[in-house]
């Protein structure tokens, strides 16, 4: 009876795909997998089930599943916390989260994190039924259309699952002529990501041309950027073309737009609208076919509720919006992209290559990167003007300010202080409660050593509850605490705590 129910709804094409699509259940309900699991089966579905989020993660990594249902509050860590692993999977599947706990703050938090869907238990046969056949046929429709890998610009270094989001996103968004805002902090990469977006597109024959809008002077910008006939002002002997006629037939990338004025966004957004204007000193208006493509490390939502940002401007670059990760969020990258930028000092100095002591990445992963990619490859720079005829690179390689940010935040991790102002603890109904360390005849023992059993106490629940959220994956339970990764490793070994 569901099967036929379900039947009716489904075009011909649907079903086909049906029988073809791979269906995950992460629950620890067991009543709601078995229900869901006859549910879909009886429509075509293949579909396996998983009670737990580390058995789940097992069965998304070595199967190829088209979408997983995933429940956040699982026994062994929190779902959400775990999108970017299953999207990172080889079959890369949708995913629609199920929750009894739903709320604002989760369900921004999943859609941030590329889920399809995030719908409250219980949910009706009909509602699941039809987000999944939208969530298929979406990926139906993206495995159709999608490109090459080999039109993915070489230069951008990277396999932890944000940096291939960004990928993803922009081979699709290169082919079409929509406008692009990419978001990020200096140093992340965004004129690379420009440049591969004009280099992937319909327009790589063309021109690309940078607007540095930061060092962009008012009293100059509307003849830097539209151009000026001969004589329209002083000094004007001859007629100028400006940049946004030089992107004609291709790509206009506007650096740090947030530091336009709000004069010059007004002049913008009508070029933006038209695709014609002035030059300065004339009377006729010309055009110019130009894909934009905009960057900027500023907030452009929190500058336009200042009133420093058109609000009108902002809607029309975020068509696409692209978001770079910093340094410190993808650590896992940082060897890939040190060896990547090494090997080309190298052959810039036709060397042969220099190769890493393990501590040596070590202090690579464990420094706090504020300048992101860019920093990391001055800092080789460094390394390579002073070990230039050296083969193997120690941590003494490194410039001193890495060296010393490294050891002082493990010391400060160490210290008594920041044992006191360590985050509390997760509530644990199964954690014992804390006792003195030892009987005394009046029952109260020395405040140093009850304090030290309390501190090393804590430490241990805390990092118990820290590897469940991070699932064992010491660099994400690094970036979860705020600890460098050395201390991490220290804290373990200390209380014996096995990661996985």
């Amino acid at each position: 009876m569901i099967e036929s129910c379900i039947r009716e709804k489904m075009e011909p094409s649907e079903m086909a795909y049906s029988e073809m699509a791979q269906l995950l259940i992460i629950d620890d309900d067991q009543m709601i997998c078995r229900t869901m699991a006859r549910f879909f089966e009886e429509a075509g579905y293949g579909v396996d089930q998983a009670q737990t989020l580390e058995e789940g993660l097992a069965k998304v990594e070595k199967g190829a599943f088209d979408v997983v249902f995933l429940d956040v509050r699982l026994p062994d860590g929190d779902g959400l916390r775990q999108l970017p692993a299953i999207h990172h999977a080889t079959s890369s599947p949708e995913v629609i989260i199920l929750t009894a706990y739903a709320d604002p703050d989760s369900a921004e938090l999943a859609i941030k994190n590329n889920a399809w869907d995030y719908i409250k238990k219980p949910a009706s046969s009909e509602s699941l039924f039809q987000t999944l056949t939208r969530a298929l046929q979406y990926r139906r429709q993206k495995e159709i259309s999608r490109p090459q890998p080999e039109a993915i610009h070489h230069d951008i270094i990277g396999r932890s699952p944000k940096i291939q989001a960004c990928l993803d996103l922009l081979a699709r968004a290169a082919h079409s002529q929509t406008n692009i805002l990419i978001n990020g902090e200096t140093g992340t990469g965004k004129e690379l990501f420009a440049r591969a977006i004009h280099a992937n597109s319909d327009r790589a024959d063309g021109n690309f041309v940078v607007v540095d809008c930061g060092s962009l002077p008012e009293t100059l910008m509307e003849s830097l950027l539209f151009g000026h006939t001969r004589g329209a002002f002083t000094g004007a002997d001859r007629a100028e073309e400006g940049l946004v006629k030089h992107a004609d037939g291709g790509t206009l990338f506007f650096d740090e737009i947030g530091e336009l004025t709000l004069s010059a966004q007004k002049s913008l957004l009508r070029v933006l609208q038209e695709r014609r204007f002035h030059p300065i000193g004339a009377t006729q208006e010309i055009e110019s076919d130009f894909r934009l493509v905009a960057a900027t490390n500023r907030n452009l939502e929190e500058m336009v509720r200042a009133g420093q940002f058109r609000e009108d401007l902002f809607f029309r670059l975020r068509s696409v919006a692209m978001e770079l990760p910093p340094l410190r969020e993808r650590t896992g990258d940082i060897p890939l992209l040190a060896e990547h930028y090494l090997k080309k000092l190298c052959d810039a100095h036709d060397m042969p290559l220099k190769t890493f002591s393990p501590d040596f990445l070590q202090e690579l992963e464990a420094y706090n990167w504020a300048g992101n990619v860019r920093e990391l490859f001055s800092a080789l720079e460094w390394v390579m003007a002073h070990a230039l005829y050296e083969t193997v690179l120690f941590p003494k390689h490194l410039p001193p300010q890495i060296r010393v940010q490294v050891a002082r935040s493990a010391f400060d991790a160490a210290s008594p202080q920041a044992a006191e102002s360590a985050p509390p603890v997760h509530e644990r109904p199964d954690a014992p409660g804390f006792e003195f360390p030892a009987s005394k005849p009046d029952g109260i023992v020395k405040w140093k050593e009850f304090r030290r059993s309390l501190i090393e106490k804590g430490e241990k629940y805390y990092l118990e509850d820290l590897m469940t959220a991070s699932n064992g994956d010491i660099k994400d339970a690094a970036t979860l605490s705020g600890l460098s990764l050395p201390r991490v490793y220290e804290l373990l070994r200390k209380h014996r705590i096995n990661p996985r």
